[in-house]
């Protein structure tokens, strides 16, 4: 899996995660979700993103690095 992928995998799971421990404890997870989601935000306008950079350190590849 591409690491551009991995990085909307693992952000559904949090806002999904965090909107059901808002349910079930707290609805002051929903700051999580709200975080999540300006991450999401501020990457469609300046492309950066910390979870892509864990993942390039972690040895992910990406989309842009595959071979034709």
């Amino acid at each position: 899996m591409y690491r551009e992928h991995l990085i909307h995998t693992i952000a559904g799971t949090f806002i999904l995660i965090s909107i059901a421990l808002s349910q079930f404890f707290s609805p002051y997870w929903l700051f999580f979700t709200a975080f999540v989601g300006l991450n999401l935000f501020q990457h469609g306008f300046s492309r950066w993103c910390l979870l892509d950079k864990v993942l390039a350190k972690a040895g992910v590849h990406s989309y842009a690095d595959r071979r034709i």
